[in-house]
């Protein structure tokens, strides 16, 4: 089948996508030219019972739990729909800022619901991509014909809303998931027109097979990514300083800066150095980034610079030449960007640890096997009656713990008595556990908190009295 690009965009019930669900699907399928294939897809789907939004999150989607109980389907249905009317083989899966969030919400959608969580984005000819680092590298490489804006701080901005606005695009409602979907398109449309050889540049090479081919030559290269400073429009040449074990990603240098500045640092100054760090948080900080493979960097030969955009970017590419060939006299400060990175991930996975580890959270704890994915897909078609048949020969104790939570969020009226009564405590000990630091105690508090803003305005404040009936609506009858 021929390839063709979907585009599409999630509005969420919140920013975690271990704890939080989607609340609106919307997609549009094109083909590379950007033109429209069939009816776009626009799904509400309903929240279970057990989750809390967050309600910073609708009062920016304007969406309620009580609209997607009312007019959504479940999660199981809207994942058969998926399945086979979108994930199509040869389908480019994009959209604005997809890669970072919304793919990670569908992947913990499709774990959730007993399917393999990534092979819905690999499988047949299935890819990815992402618009929001085509604007970014566009904006930075080849910004002729199309207007770029700056927000109020004068600083350079990639929000959809506002490239949209500023370049006269059609946004009707930002934050309504089928309008961002059109918005984008149409945005890629721009960037086609305007820019085409660095369009198609960066849709030809998206995979991690050709970006590992550009990063592994062992020449410096332009790297744009959100992990940048603005003032340098998110881009710098950089070099690989150390390779991950696992093949699947590099460490690179910003060579703007003299990496003999930092090669007496420690591994643990390093690591902190490198460690996220909250805006205006005042830490050392250390011109070494990540590049995933599999994420669709925005990667580009150095061929690509001239003059304009060198002296645009602020790239002096005579100390970028000293500053590679220092950095290649220092062997032992890649080995300590290695152990140092080595250090963060230790750390990270201790933090996660110490967190709730309920099964929901645990997609990343490794892969199903093939018998329990040939069980999965079986248990998807039987009726939910059946279920319990099938507990014995399942393997992976995750999907084991998954099936009752299944069963309950998308067939809650198939559950026994005895069901509904653990399905009862289930959400009561998620909801309410910890007295003052419950979810539910955090959630109404969150309430009162936003409804005290005098920014508040009185459409949110009417969302704020929805969410607080719907939390009321979750506490147990006795």
């Amino acid at each position: 089948m021929a390839e063709t690009l979907y585009f599409y965009d999630l509005e969420t019930s919140g920013f975690n996508p271990r704890e939080q669900r989607i609340m609106q699907f919307a997609g549009q399928r094109t083909d590379l030219d950007l033109k429209p294939i069939g009816e776009p897809h626009n799904i509400l789907i309903a929240l279970s019972e057990d989750i809390l939004p967050d309600p910073d999150a609708i009062l920016i989607t304007g969406i309620t739990p009580q609209q997607t109980i009312a007019e959504g389907i479940s999660e199981a249905e809207f994942l058969k729909i998926f399945n086979s009317e979108v994930a199509l083989p040869g389908t480019i899966f994009t959209g604005y800022n997809t890669i970072r969030f919304d793919d990670e919400f569908m992947r913990y959608s499709h774990y959730r619901n007993l399917y393999d969580p990534y092979e819905w984005q690999w499988r047949d000819d299935r890819s990815k991509w992402d618009l929001l680092d085509l604007v970014r590298i566009t904006r930075a490489l080849r910004p002729e014909g199309i207007k770029w804006p700056f927000d109020d701080d004068g600083k350079p901005s990639n929000r959809l809303g506002m490239l949209t606005s500023i370049n006269e695009l059609e946004h009707e409602n930002a934050h309504d998931a089928l309008s961002d979907v059109r918005a984008s398109i149409d945005l890629a449309r721009l960037i086609h027109a305007k820019q085409p050889k660095l369009f198609n540049y960066s849709l030809a090479n998206r995979s991690k097979q050709k970006v590992a081919e550009l990063v592994l030559a062992g020449k410096p290269f332009v790297y744009t990514s959100g992990k940048f400073d603005t003032e340098y429009e998110k881009t710098a040449v950089v070099s690989v300083v150390a390779k991950g074990d696992d093949r699947q990603g590099v460490v690179v240098f910003d060579l703007r800066f003299d990496p003999n500045d930092y090669k007496d640092m420690s591994v643990e100054e390093l690591a902190e150095a490198m460690r996220w760090h909250k805006p205006g948080e005042k830490v050392a900080s250390i011109p070494v980034k990540t590049i995933k493979f599999n994420r669709c960097p925005a990667v580009a030969p150095i061929s690509v610079l001239n003059a304009e955009v060198t002296g645009r970017l602020k790239i002096d590419m005579s100390k970028v030449a000293a500053h590679q060939e220092a950095l290649a006299k220092l062997p032992d400060f890649a080995n300590n960007i290695l152990k140092a990175v080595a250090l963060l991930d230790k750390q990270q996975q201790t933090s996660q640890s110490t967190e709730e580890r309920t099964v929901d959270a645990q997609m990343y704890d490794g892969f199903m096997g093939d018998s329990d994915k040939r069980l999965m897909a079986k248990l998807r078609t039987v009726n939910p009656s059946e279920f319990n048949d099938y507990l014995d020969d399942i393997q992976d104790k995750r999907l084991k713990n998954l099936l009752p939570l299944y069963k309950a969020r998308n067939y809650l009226k198939s559950l026994t008595s005895d069901e509904r009564q653990v399905w009862d405590e289930f959400k009561n000990a998620r909801l309410f556990s910890s007295d003052n630091d419950s979810r539910m105690a955090k959630f109404m508090k969150r309430i009162e908190e936003l409804r005290s803003l005098p920014a508040t305005n009185d459409q949110q404040q009417y969302l704020l009295t929805e969410l607080e009936l719907y939390g009321q609506s979750l506490l147990p009858s006795s």
